[in-house]
């Protein structure tokens, strides 16, 4: 009987940039004026679940499974750092949730810690594999922070080098570590990770990305599909207004979409009927939308963050691709449009690439650069 194939290394639990997310999520914490390496602890978990929304869910359960030396001494620091903790994570329901308000993250343009829906879900999951490593069973709060710090500055080959901030708790039980095995060499400031817990690295090093394999038959689609009348595009922009050429130069010339002149010409010159919503269309809205309550403040904050970087608004598309909403096309359409409808995005008429924060998320401070300097905006039409 011919032996099982040996199995290989196990694969890595982040890409490099949400290794990158799980460096600024530990960055962040290791700031923190906390007393201990426990209030450390329970402050990374509840960070990352906080990220998007600036509330982070947890259970009593979920309190007890961190091995804390004195849970209520440990809530009692965050919230004097002004972390409101509600007085059932300690004597309520064990399996009952209670929402943490985390000061300074979530729905703002201006937190340091505005993550992807998947980045944020693979970073928490990240921390709890790392706290629940097996070299790590039995070992004190401050020992499992200090791993966190360790794997998320771990390149791919399992170097790294011990990160300016980590905290003074951390580097003394660093020893502890090597000892159990989740290091194999520790070195001055250098240390290498031990292959049992590889998965866990933070990829600090980004590895090259051979581009995604491409059916012909697509790609020629894709041209025929992009396929235009240069003397009607030249027609088009002569009759268009100045804001409105404006905001096309805007779009052609973007370094990070990098359109394709096909495209931008034919999403301009193309008149966009109101698209007909079909009943399964509105039953799946209304399972998503459960699961998404946040939707309408994290969509406004990405339009202000995407037209910093691009100096335009995204696209349908591209604003359910960057909040991480993997959605048909139909149900993505009809996301965006509810959105719309509700006020927390506004756009220019059906010009496209003007999606920017509605007069509902204005309400909750999400505005562009511009109206917080005070500046309204002088054009109906904006890069």
């Amino acid at each position: 009987m011919a032996s099982a194939a040996p199995a290989g290394p196990p694969s890595f639990l982040l890409t490099p940039s949400q290794g990158e997310a799980a460096r600024t999520l530990m960055g962040h914490v290791g700031e923190l004026p906390v007393p201990s390496g426990d209030t450390r602890l329970l402050a990374t978990v509840v960070t990352i679940r906080a990220a998007r929304s600036g509330k982070g869910n947890i259970t009593g359960s979920d309190l007890r499974a961190l091995r804390l030396a004195d849970p209520a001494r440990t809530v009692g620091d965050l919230r004097a750092l002004g972390w409101e903790v509600p007085d059932a994570l300690l004597d309520g329901d064990p399996d009952a949730p209670s929402a943490i308000l985390v000061p300074g993250i979530g729905i703002s343009a201006e937190s340091p810690l505005w993550f992807g829906l998947t980045a944020r879900s693979r970073v928490s999951g990240w921390v709890a594999r790392t706290i629940s490593a097996k070299p790590l069973k039995k070992t004190s709060a401050t020992v499992r922070t200090a791993a966190l710090f360790l794997a998320a500055h771990c390149s791919s080959t399992l170097e790294g080098r011990l990160p300016e901030g980590l905290p003074p708790e951390c580097r003394e039980v660093l020893p502890e570590l090597l000892a159990r095995n989740f290091l194999v060499a520790l070195t001055g400031d250098d240390f290498e990770l031990a292959p049992a817990v590889r998965h866990l690295a933070g990829r600090t090093e980004g590895e090259p990305v051979a581009p995604p394999a491409r059916d012909p038959g697509r790609t020629r689609s894709r041209k025929t599909a992009d396929v235009y009348d240069p003397a009607e595009w030249e027609r088009w922009k002569q009759s268009a207004t100045p804001a409105l050429t404006r905001h096309v130069a805007a779009v052609a010339r973007c370094a990070v979409c990098r359109p394709s002149p096909g495209r931008v010409a034919l999403a301009f010159m193309r008149s966009t009927p109101e698209p007909y919503v079909d009943n399964e269309v509105r039953v799946a809205y209304a399972a998503w939308k459960d699961e998404h309550p946040d939707r309408g403040p994290e969509a406004a904050v990405l339009t202000v963050a995407y037209r910093e970087r691009h100096g335009h608004g995204p696209s349908y598309r591209q604003l359910c691709k960057g909040l991480g909403w993997r959605l048909p096309r139909p149900l993505g359409t009809y996301v965006v449009r509810r959105l719309l409808d509700n006020g927390w995005l506004t756009c220019t008429g059906t010009v496209p690439w003007t999606l920017r924060p509605g007069p509902a998320a204005q309400e909750h401070g999400i505005v562009l650069p511009a109206q917080q300097r005070g500046t309204a905006e002088a054009r109906p039409v904006s890069p």
